[in-house]
């Protein structure tokens, strides 16, 4: 396939790290950034993540694909609009939520140009600087609602990432939101709280952070990303992140009473069953 002009909105860490492979695996014929972050579309022009910094209207009307990297919240408000203003322009978006979007644009004329994707890949880290080559090699990308888009868009992404190095599954927008939850949502969630644990717990001993093994640092890692990415992904999802937090409660509370009862066998039927996850994590 030929290379074509491709826009970015939002070059932080997920765009500039797009971006970077479609330079590098020749997708692109030029890539234009799109950001309300002025700091960050100078960044990303520095870095050379991006040909050039335009405004959304511009970028529209010169891009052939337009990637939409932006929160989740934002997202919903602008792909209706962007719909509105395109020809023939491919659009997809890499959120980390999905069925309040394929909501948003269900009924709108040109829905067949727009692909929902979700590639799965992400750091603590946010902004341009955070990019990441080689980011989404041998990672999957969850593809929602395919039969709602056009072939021809749909097989343009397809062929975008499986250029990056992504193994690709199709999923419906429902579903996809689910599993979503159990597998990266609630995986924040535990992280902020810990987090919030240990430095209420740090105002009564210093020691607590001299002492942090590299457990510890991994387990509270997610605790550093961003709030204006995953608030609006925890209210889009809302449901099923609150059904599995409610679950998780009870696992959490199923530990702190076989504790309090010193009840070894208990415990050791939790650890062993928690043990399985080998299973899915090697």
């Amino acid at each position: 396939m030929e290379r074509k002009k491709i826009c970015v909105i939002g070059v932080g860490l997920i765009g500039g790290s797009l971006a970077i492979q479609l330079h590098e695996k020749k997708l692109s014929s030029k890539l234009i950034g799109v950001d309300v972050n002025e700091e960050h579309a100078r960044k990303a022009l520095e870095l050379e993540l991006v040909d050039e910094i335009s405004t959304l209207e511009n970028a529209i009307d010169e891009s052939e694909v337009i990637v939409m990297a932006m929160p989740v919240d934002t997202m919903v408000a602008m792909l209706p609009l962007i719909l509105d203003k395109i020809d023939r322009q491919i659009v997809l978006d890499l959120g980390s939520t999905k069925s309040q979007l394929a909501d948003a644009v269900k009924s709108h004329p040109k829905r067949g140009r727009y692909v929902a994707t979700h590639p799965m890949w992400g750091t603590e880290y946010s902004g341009p600087q955070s990019a990441v080559r080689g980011a989404f090699e041998n990672k999957a990308v969850i593809i929602c609602n395919a039969e709602e888009s056009d072939a021809d868009a749909l097989e343009w992404v397809k062929h975008m990432y499986n250029k990056i190095g992504m193994h690709q599954l199709e999923m419906e927008a429902k579903a996809h939101d689910l599993h979503a939850a159990y597998v990266s949502h609630i995986s924040h969630i535990t992280s902020f709280a810990l987090a919030n644990t240990v430095l209420e717990k740090e105002k009564e001993e210093n020691a607590i952070f001299e002492l942090a093994s590299a457990g510890f640092e991994s387990t509270v890692r997610l605790a550093k990303s961003s709030p204006a990415m995953w608030v609006p992904i925890f209210m889009q999802n809302k449901e099923n992140v609150l059904d599995v937090l409610k679950e998780h409660i009870a696992q959490l509370s199923r530990f702190k009473e076989s504790i309090e009862k010193e009840d070894h066998e208990y415990l050791i039927r939790l650890i062993s069953n928690a043990n399985k996850i080998r299973r899915i994590i090697k």
